[in-house]
């Protein structure tokens, strides 16, 4: 006899989802600073940054994929890239995937299948493959086409990508070294196997994707937080440690440098390196100690490989100062006097490493080369104008 008395679960309500995210509050434990109140503000705001950028992940389907921007110069965390515009979406590697659109003007539209990824209900995963849309067919007007499936179809002619069954997040990258003159990519991703209808939630699958939403702030700001302190207890502070990142949001072959800056009172740090012979995309770019990327529209604190300065050595050579020091490869924490930092080579013929030194700021003429180009103030608030006016000419969200 059928039990009459069986009941549906109780669901979450409001003070369960709250519990959850209040987990969150053991991070200050790890904070490089625990008592230091500014530091402490700082972990809450980006909690906040967190569940914000999580929900669009937490709504993603693999069955109705749609690329969704859970970083921009508002979701500024885990040392976003200010020269990238990006996108996620869950897949499902058994799936077939139509991916098409226009390419757009920027260096590289690229995109990373991984079998996992930062977002909510995600798994850390390796990436399993790159597929970048300029080694596919490109039509006069930009516009690309591509099937992604395990095997190609039989009779398919058309551009092909194989799609490893274990993959379940498709990250895109669109670079550009030229901020608002770029034209952006437009891209559309379909599933075209599945055939079932979209249904609205019921109660049980709202309150399952709200129950990991409310616990991702806890693992994406402690994502953030171990590694600042992995790059402290390593030592990496006014030097830099080579990684690849490959796996845990990075693009697969690109040659990573990262650490901590620290700049002591009357002092500024010179950053230096070779270039390697050919590079596709490098840049460096400062972020404060919880890998938040420091605010790149109002402040320089960022170049890539077209607004540095070269010297006529062929070295890269930049200055991180709280002050401005009047040097056009001005590197600006934004009133930081430490923060983190991260350069990188993209399908370089080589990783040269960079070098950083203090020196301090009244001798830094000295330790620059003779020819080393200077900007006046006036040529700085220029400078900055543009770079604001060219970052929201982009299509950010």
């Amino acid at each position: 006899m059928a039990n009459e008395n069986k009941t549906t679960p109780a669901l979450p309500q409001w003070d369960d989802y709250l519990a959850i995210l209040g987990q969150a509050s053991q991070l200050l434990e790890t904070l490089d600073k625990p008592e230091d109140e500014t530091r402490r503000q700082e972990l809450y705001q980006l909690l906040a940054k967190s569940l914000a950028g999580g929900m669009f992940s937490a709504v993603s389907d693999p069955d109705y994929p749609d690329f969704v921007p859970a970083v921009s110069t508002a979701l500024n965390t885990v040392g976003v890239n200010p020269d990238f515009i990006y996108g996620y979406t869950k897949i499902n590697g058994n799936g077939v995937y139509r991916l098409s659109g226009y390419r757009g003007e920027g260096l590289f539209l690229m995109f990373d299948l991984m079998a996992g990824g930062l977002g909510v209900l995600d798994e850390l995963g390796p990436s399993i493959g790159v597929l970048d849309v300029d080694k596919f067919t490109i039509g006069s007007d930009g516009s690309f086409d591509i099937l992604l499936s395990a095997e190609r179809p039989a009779g398919y002619s058309g551009d092909w990508h194989p799609l490893d069954p274990k993959t379940r997040t498709l990250n895109v990258r669109q670079a550009s070294y030229h901020w608002g003159v770029d034209k952006e990519a437009r891209i559309a991703i379909e599933r075209i196997d599945a055939q079932a209808r979209p249904r609205a939630p019921d109660g049980a699958e709202i309150a399952r994707r709200l129950e990991a939403l409310m616990a991702y702030p806890k693992f994406y700001a402690g994502f953030a937080t171990r590694h600042i302190n992995n790059l402290r207890s390593g030592g990496f502070i006014n030097r830099l440690q080579h990684d690849d990142w490959a796996g845990r949001g990075g693009v697969e072959g690109q040659h990573y440098y990262q650490g901590i800056f620290d700049l002591q009172p009357g002092h500024v740090l010179i950053l230096e390196t070779e270039l390697p012979e050919t590079v596709r995309y490098w840049n460096v770019q400062l972020s404060d100690m919880l890998w938040n990327s420091v605010n790149w529209m109002n402040h320089q604190s960022s170049l890539n490989g077209a607004q540095a300065v070269i010297d006529s050595d062929g070295r890269f050579r930049a200055v991180i100062a709280v002050e401005d020091p009047g040097v056009a490869n001005w590197l600006d924490p934004g009133g930081l006097s430490e923060g983190s930092m991260m350069l990188r080579w993209n399908e370089a013929s080589s990783g040269p490493v960079p070098t950083l030194r203090s020196v301090p700021l009244a001798r830094l003429r000295d330790e620059l080369p003779a020819d080393t180009l200077y900007v006046t103030a006036e040529q700085r608030l220029q400078n900055l104008s543009e770079r604001r006016r060219a970052v929201q000419l982009r299509r950010r969200w």
